[in-house]
C-alpha cells in the first residue's frame, strides 16, 4: 500500500533499490546529495547534479525537464554515506517560472524498479522558493526510511546547497544551471499552454478505453525547445490548475508488464496531453473496430479549432506517446537486469551454492527470468509501436505543406496561404527501438528561436565520413531549403530573407533563393556587406522595440519592413569583425521577439577562438544538422533522439516550383 506523506512524516523503505519519479509539470532541476550521519555533504563528490549526473549507488538526469526519474541502490553508496537528499530547483535564464508559487505542485514518488508507489507527496504551499528539499532517505539503526521535507529556498539553489554545508555554493550552484542551460540548448520545447480547463471538453474516439485529460506543461523558453528538449514508466503528470498529480497508462503499461501480466490496453489515441478545446465542427469519425480490437486511426483524431491545429496536437501526442514507451521498456528491462543481479547475488551468497551444479542451475534461473521479462516488456512495446506506426500511416498523408515533407504531393499543388500555419516542419525524429517510426518535429510560428545548421565534420558520426567541402554544401542547401519552406507558408510579403555570403562560397546552393527573386537582395558579401545587412536589421529591432515600449506603432519609419525578417548567415564567422560578432549576439537575444530570426550555417570549431563569448549565442539557436545526428532530447523523458533533416526527392524540381509560386504571388498582391 503506498503512504501518502505530508511534511515530516517517515516511512519505512521496504527494499533499497529504488527510484524517485518527480512530476512538476514545468521543468525544473533534479538533483541529489550525500550526507553522513550527522546530515553534512563532505563534499562536491557526493552532489549528483545535472553537470555530474552519477554517483556510487546514485544517478539523476542530465536536463531540466517536467518529470524525472533518479536511481537510487542504497546498498552501493559510498561508505560513511548515511542520507540521500532530493533536490528540486528551477532553471535560471530560461525564460521559465522563477518561482514554485507559480507552477503546479511538484509531486515525488518513491517506487521499487518494477513502478510499484512505496511513498509519495506532493509538495504544497510553496511561494517565492526557487529550490526547494523535497525529500531525504535516511538510515536508522541498520534500516532506510524516507521522510517528506518539503524546505523551500528564496535564495535558490545557492542557499539550499549552503544549507547542507557544501563549499562555494555560488559557484557549484552557478555550474549547476551552466550544465542546466546546455541541455535546455538540446531539448525539444513542448507545445505551449492550451486554452483554459473550464473551456475544455473531453474528446471521445471510437475507442471504449480513454485516458485522463491532463494538459500539458507550461513551456519554457524553446528544448529545444523544441529542447526545446518529462517521467517514464507509471509516470505523474500535474495538472497546471491543481496540485493533485494522476496517473497516465497507455504505453507505461509496458513497464508494469516486466513485472507481471500485461493489464494495460493498446495505445489509445485520446491523449492526455492533446488539446481537448470543443472545436466548432466536429472531428473526423473514426471507422467503427472490430470487438475487442482499437479504434481505427483517423488523421486529425485531437481536439482543436481547425484540421491543422488538430494535427498539430495529434503529432505532439504521437511524439510524447513514443517516448513514454520507449521509456517504460528501457525501464522494464533495466528492472530484468537488476532483479537477475539480485538473484544471483542471493544465490551466490551461500559458499555451498557457489561450487558443484547448483550455481550454474541458479544463473541458468536467473537468466531464464531475465529473458522472460525483457521478453513480455518488448511484445508489450511492439504493441505500442504497431499501434503508433498505424496512426502515422494515416497522418503522414493528411498532413498540411507547412507540416509535410517534401515527398509529400501536397506541395506540388501547394498554393501560398493568406494566414500562417500554426508550425512548420523541419525534421523528423526517430529511436532506435524503431527507425521507421517517424516523428515530424514540428517548430511553432513566428519562430521563437533561431537555428544553425551545423556544418562541422565533428557534429555526427555521419558527418566525420563526409568530405569537408561536401558537407558545407548540404549544410548550405539544408538552410535554403528552410527558408524556402519559410517563405512558402507566409502570406505573401509578410515574410523577408535576407543572406550574408562574405566569400560568396554558398553561390550554387543560394541558387533558387537567387533565381526566383525572392530575396530582399543579393547576397552581401564582404565586410561591408555583413555591416551593411547587420546595422539594419539591428536598426530595424531598436526602432520596434521602442514602438513597443512607447505604444507608438504609428511612428515608425514609413520604410520599415514590418513582416517577419530571416537572416541566413553562411560560413560564420568568416568576415565578422568584433562588431559583427557583437550586433549578430543581439540580434539571436532580441531579435525573435520583434520578428527577426536567424538561421546559421558555421562549423562551431572554427569559431572556438572567440571562447565563450559566443556560447550564449550558441546555446541560443536550435541545432540542427544536414545528415542524420542524435543530440536533440524531448521534454518529456529525456531520450536522445535521432534528427533526419527534411530532403529534396533525388531529380524533383519541387523546390524551384514553391519559389516560383511565392514570387508569383508577390508579383500578384504587389509586393
Amino acid at each position: 500500500m503506498t503512504a501518502e506523506l505530508v511534511r515530516g512524516q517517515n516511512h519505512t523503505l521496504p527494499q533499497t533499490r529504488l527510484e524517485i519519479r518527480v512530476s512538476a509539470g514545468t521543468p525544473v532541476v533534479a538533483g541529489a546529495t550525500l550526507g553522513d550521519g550527522r546530515g553534512t555533504v563532505r563534499g562536491i563528490e557526493w552532489i549528483a547534479h545535472p553537470g555530474s549526473p552519477q554517483l556510487p549507488g546514485l544517478e539523476v538526469s542530465q536536463q531540466a525537464a517536467a518529470d524525472h526519474r533518479l536511481a537510487v541502490d542504497l546498498e552501493a553508496l559510498p561508505a560513511g554515506a548515511h542520507r540521500v537528499t532530493v533536490l528540486l530547483a528551477l532553471p535560471v535564464g530560461a525564460g521559465g517560472p522563477v518561482r514554485f508559487g507559480a507552477v503546479p505542485a511538484p509531486f515525488v514518488a518513491v517506487t521499487g524498479l518494477d513502478g510499484t508507489e512505496i511513498a509519495t507527496f506532493t509538495l504544497t504551499d510553496l511561494d517565492a522558493e526557487s529550490a526547494v528539499n523535497a525529500l531525504e532517505l535516511y538510515r536508522r539503526q541498520d534500516a532506510w526510511k524516507v521522510r517528506a521535507v518539503g524546505q523551500g529556498y528564496a535564495g535558490g539553489l545557492a542557499e539550499m546547497l549552503a544549507d547542507q554545508g557544501v563549499t562555494d555554493p555560488a559557484a557549484l550552484a552557478g555550474s549547476i544551471q551552466e550544465a542546466v542551460t546546455r541541455g535546455l540548448a538540446r531539448s525539444v520545447a513542448p507545445p505551449p499552454p492550451r486554452a483554459p480547463e473550464a473551456d475544455r471538453v473531453r474528446h471521445a474516439t471510437g475507442s471504449a478505453d480513454h485516458r485522463p485529460t491532463a494538459p500539458p506543461p507550461a513551456a519554457p523558453e524553446p528544448p529545444e525547445p523544441l529542447a526545446d528538449p518529462a517521467t517514464t514508466g507509471p509516470a505523474h503528470t500535474t495538472q497546471p490548475h491543481t496540485a493533485q498529480p494522476h496517473t497516465a497508462p497507455g504505453p507505461a503499461a509496458a513497464g508494469a508488464s516486466a513485472a507481471g501480466p500485461s493489464t494495460g490496453g493498446p495505445i489509445n489515441y485520446a491523449h492526455p496531453r492533446r488539446q481537448h478545446a470543443a472545436p466548432p465542427s466536429p472531428p473526423p469519425a473514426a471507422p467503427p473496430a472490430q470487438p475487442g480490437q482499437p479504434a481505427q486511426p483517423v488523421a486529425g483524431d485531437a481536439t482543436g479549432w481547425s484540421m491543422d491545429e488538430r494535427l498539430y496536437n495529434q503529432i505532439w501526442g504521437m511524439f510524447e506517446d513514443l517516448a513514454r514507451a520507449v521509456a517504460a521498456y528501457r525501464s522494464a528491462v533495466d528492472f530484468a537486469e537488476s532483479r537477475m543481479d539480485q538473484e544471483l547475488d542471493r544465490a551466490l551468497s551461500d559458499p555451498r551454492n557457489r561450487i558443484g551444479g547448483a550455481g550454474d542451475r541458479a544463473r541458468e534461473a536467473a537468466r531464464a527470468k531475465r529473458d522472460e521479462l525483457a521478453s513480455r516488456a518488448r511484445e508489450a512495446l511492439d504493441r505500442d509501436l504497431a499501434q503508433l506506426a498505424a496512426e502515422a500511416a494515416v497522418v503522414e498523408p493528411a498532413l498540411p505543406a507547412a507540416y509535410a515533407g517534401w515527398g509529400n504531393p501536397v506541395w506540388h499543388a501547394h498554393r501560398i496561404p493568406m494566414e500562417i500555419p500554426m508550425a512548420l516542419r523541419i525534421g523528423d525524429l526517430h529511436l532506435p527501438e524503431r527507425t521507421d517510426l517517424r516523428i515530424p518535429l514540428l517548430v511553432r510560428l513566428p519562430l521563437e528561436r533561431g537555428m544553425w545548421v551545423d556544418s562541422g565534420r565533428t557534429a555526427s558520426e555521419a558527418a566525420a565520413l563526409m568530405d569537408t567541402d561536401r558537407l558545407r554544401r548540404l549544410a548550405m542547401e539544408t538552410a535554403v531549403a528552410h527558408a524556402a519552406r519559410l517563405l512558402a507558408v507566409y502570406p505573401p510579403g509578410e515574410f523577408a530573407v535576407h543572406v550574408i555570403d562574405p566569400a560568396g562560397s554558398a553561390a550554387g546552393p543560394l541558387a533558387p533563393l537567387v533565381e526566383a527573386g525572392v530575396l530582399v537582395g543579393p547576397p552581401a558579401a564582404g565586410p561591408g556587406g555583413v555591416a551593411s545587412v547587420l546595422a539594419h536589421l539591428t536598426r530595424r529591432v531598436d526602432l520596434v522595440q521602442m514602438a513597443v515600449r512607447a505604444r507608438a506603432a504609428d511612428s515608425l519609419p514609413p520604410d520599415l519592413d514590418t513582416g517577419e525578417q530571416l537572416l541566413v548567415v553562411n560560413d560564420f564567422p568568416h568576415g565578422f569583425d568584433d562588431r559583427a560578432v557583437t550586433q549578430l549576439r543581439y540580434l539571436a537575444d532580441e531579435g525573435p521577439a520583434v520578428g527577426v530570426h536567424l538561421l546559421m550555417v558555421a562549423d562551431r570549431e572554427e569559431a572556438s577562438a572567440y571562447g565563450p563569448v559566443l556560447d550564449p549565442l550558441w546555446r541560443s539557436l536550435l541545432r540542427i544538422t544536414p545528415v542524420a545526428d542524435s543530440h536533440l532530447a524531448d521534454p518529456w523523458v529525456g531520450h536522445a533522439w535521432t534528427y533526419e533533416p527534411l530532403t529534396i526527392p533525388p531529380g524533383s524540381r519541387v523546390l524551384e516550383q514553391v519559389l516560383s509560386a511565392v514570387a508569383a504571388a508577390r508579383r500578384a498582391a504587389g509586393r
